[in-house]
């Protein structure tokens, strides 16, 4: 009786003080009688937590050495525990023995404090003794405790007193592995049991919501004076407050402008500018249109018809930096170009205070400019890179990119102590979501850089700003590699690379070099963008990694490939649907033959018995020769192995007689067939992978993410064969 007035008490203080919210208690099986719940551990609370909020009191596991402080008894002396030395072999035993004998019992499967805020190594005794107890697992997500004085992120996170702490729960599961060798079953329990804390950690963020939303609840973690924001050319650096302060002030002046225009184009570089015109357009309700300033103008064109466009915004500075004065001239002969320097002088004081006042009540101010705003609403509008094919307009909601920064973060331990050096451009879905948008809802701080093309400076800004995160794609981390010095990467700890695969020269550079080991990862745009990644926890060379948490997969049989298939997939951050020229008012949501809501992504993908998911290429790149698929990507490599030092892309052209034929565009200026003959005997290839012709380029023309232009490149071969 006593316990259950202490769980009461402790509930209600917990309530008031921590503001608890709840998330899919229903889930609770009151019925099952064997029941091993799993959470994560963020801090000392998340015991008593567990224990005040749990409909029924539970043994918890905790460690002998813990449990002996001091401070700690108090707090266990009103719970039912057991003491356990992870160290001791007989430990499962122990657990075991409570589990079948009908007790609810809750253990911590990382077996410590998280010193990251992110999961930590994962134990697979839990999932060992759930298997042998048939035992079924509750997982349970503890949000915000983190953030408490009782974590372990003193130096990493700002923490507080009484932080706003949600409880997620996951519909209860049971861990099966077939019949084999201890070791294996072992390791396939563990494996599930990982996988099912990375999903927990993935299901415990909100992503119900609109982004401007989430923004806010970063801000109410890190406090208004925490610098999220960084300008590397205007030596501009903008904290929480300073970045609402002037997101406000940029709505107000655009809403003379854009009434009742739902779409607002923005042809802007990767700079501050570009973070607060973007979050002042969500603050009046309307879809920021992310332009490819690298495109041309029939594409520019084309994009804003699509999108049904009537406002460009954009920066003097910037088409003059950037020599868009011809672009810009065709914009403005269709559509209205507007440009950001003249809204200065309508920035008055009355309008500067006003923004100031929004920005103290910035939830209140955010529902009454902007409206009723749903998880489901579009939030951007952006358009696919167009390597191979003419770029499509892709609608992505609040959802989709907030479900993408929740996968994530449940891959990877960023946190606000971390810089994130951000060179991408923002047209592009790894530069704006991945590489902005997501470290700035954790609260860390990215710096801007507008080209990636600088490999001499951007190694050096790396140096000088203590930059610990940095991403890119293949092109530019090979460029960066060669150029900088040893040590301008001193600080960093986490590369991820992505938009195009990632070079075995790259990878072996970087460590050798840097002592890094890349993270690649594969994503798309219509994916918000990421799909899979390697990560610290989890990394396989040659791989993308994983597929993140929250995405279901099929592959689709395709002919001439054994071992492999084509990837459908389906998840909350894939998009809306795309725009389509031929419906003005219409979306086209993505669909397969499995119905609504699945995604073909194009791409021909091998998933090995863990998980990891190996590219083989893209369907569109496969010739068929000889009744055999040949994977295009495979013959770049093949001329990569040959001359590192130069770039190469491979295509497929008509051939009269075969039907298809391989040409091989390089910029080595002496190349040969004899060479690739050569490699590909070594490397034990068909001869089906030489390529029937070889063309010296001067260069490859690449797209703004660094992807190859292969429509250009086609385009190239066509004269050049001519």
């Amino acid at each position: 009786m006593m316990r259950l007035i202490l769980q009461r008490l402790t509930r209600f203080l917990c309530r008031r003080l921590f503001r608890v919210e709840l998330c899919g208690w229903e889930h609770y099986p009151h019925h099952e009688s064997r029941l091993l719940i799993v959470a994560n551990h963020v801090s000392y609370l998340d015991g008593l937590l567990l224990a005040a909020f749990l409909p029924d009191m539970p043994v918890f596991v905790i460690d002998t050495h813990v449990a002996q402080r001091w401070w700690v008894k108090p707090f266990i002396a009103i719970t039912r525990h057991i003491s356990i030395d992870p160290t001791n072999p007989h430990y499962l035993k122990a657990l075991i023995q409570h589990l079948q004998s009908g007790e609810r019992v809750a253990v911590f499967p990382e077996g410590r404090l998280s010193l990251t805020g992110a999961l930590m190594k994962i134990y697979e005794g839990p999932a060992l003794a759930a298997d042998k107890a048939d035992a079924v697992l509750l997982p349970v997500y503890i949000e915000g405790a983190q953030y408490s004085l009782l974590s372990r992120l003193g130096g990493i996170a700002r923490r507080r007193l009484f932080p706003r702490v949600r409880l997620t729960m996951l519909p209860p599961r049971r861990l099966s592995a077939p019949p084999g060798s201890s070791r294996a079953r072992r390791r396939q329990l563990g494996r599930q049991l990982d996988e099912l804390m990375v999903e927990l950690a993935y299901a415990g963020v909100n992503s119900e919501q609109p982004l401007f939303l989430a923004l806010l609840e970063a801000r109410e973690r890190q406090g208004d004076r925490h610098i999220v924001l960084e300008d590397a050319i205007q030596q501009e650096r903008l904290n929480f407050r300073a970045l609402l302060i002037r997101a406000f002030i940029l709505a107000e002046l655009l809403e003379a402008e854009c009434a009742d225009q739902p779409h607002i184009a923005l042809l802007l570089p990767n700079a501050t500018v570009t973070m607060i015109s973007l979050l002042a357009l969500h603050l009046r309700g309307r879809v920021p249109v992310m332009l490819n300033f690298t495109a041309g103008a029939q594409d520019l064109l084309s994009a804003c018809r699509t999108a049904q466009v009537r406002t460009v915004y954009t920066s003097r500075a910037f088409v003059t930096a950037a020599n868009l004065e011809a672009p810009v001239t065709a914009l403005a002969s269709e559509f209205t170009v507007r440009y950001l320097e003249d809204l200065r002088p309508r920035t008055t004081l009355l309008v500067r205070l006003r923004g100031v006042l929004r920005a103290k009540m910035p939830v209140w101010n955010f529902r009454r400019m902007a409206g009723a705003v749903h998880a489901d609403d579009p939030a951007l509008i952006l358009f696919t890179s167009g390597s191979d094919r003419e770029p499509k307009g892709v609608v992505l909601s609040h959802r989709n990119l907030l479900a993408n920064a929740a996968q994530a973060r449940a891959v990877f331990d960023i946190n606000p102590r971390d810089v994130v050096l951000n060179t991408l451009p923002p047209f592009h879905s790894f530069g704006l979501n991945t590489a902005t948008l997501t470290p700035l809802l954790l609260g860390t701080r990215v710096v801007l850089y507008p080209s990636p093309l600088h490999y001499h400076i951007i190694p050096k800004l790396a140096y000088e700003r203590h930059a610990t995160v940095l991403f890119g794609t293949n092109t530019f981390l090979m460029g960066y590699g060669r150029h900088a010095d040893p040590y301008d990467f001193f600080n960093v700890r986490l590369v991820v690379s992505g938009a195009e695969a990632l070079r075995e020269e790259t990878r072996q550079l970087w460590i050798e070099k840097f002592s890094i080991c890349i993270s690649e990862g594969y994503g798309l745009t219509e994916a918000s963008p990421v799909l899979a990644a390697n990560s610290p926890r989890h990394h396989r060379s040659g791989t993308v990694g994983k597929l993140l948490p929250g995405i279901t997969h099929y592959l689709e049989p395709v002919e001439g490939i054994a071992d492999g298939g084509l990837l459908c997939v389906r998840g909350a951050n894939l998009m809306r649907g795309y725009l389509s020229p031929t419906q003005p008012d219409g979306l086209l949501p993505p669909r397969t033959e499995r119905g609504l809501g699945w995604y073909n992504t194009g791409d021909i993908v091998q998933i090995d018995d863990d998980g990891f998911v190996t590219i083989l290429g893209r369907a569109k790149r496969f010739a068929k020769l000889g009744g055999e698929m040949i994977s295009l990507a495979v013959v770049e490599q093949l001329a990569a192995d040959c001359w590192p030092e130069h770039q190469h892309a491979a295509l497929s052209r008509p051939d009269p007689v075969k039907g298809e034929r391989i040409v091989l565009l390089t910029t080595q200026p002496y190349a040969d067939r004899q060479k690739l003959i050569e490699a590909a005997q070594g490397a034990g290839l068909s001869a089906l992978y030489i390529p029937h012709e070889v063309l010296i380029v001067r260069e490859i023309p690449l797209l703004g993410s660094g992807k190859p232009d292969y429509r250009s490149l086609q385009q190239l071969a066509a004269d050049s064969i001519t």
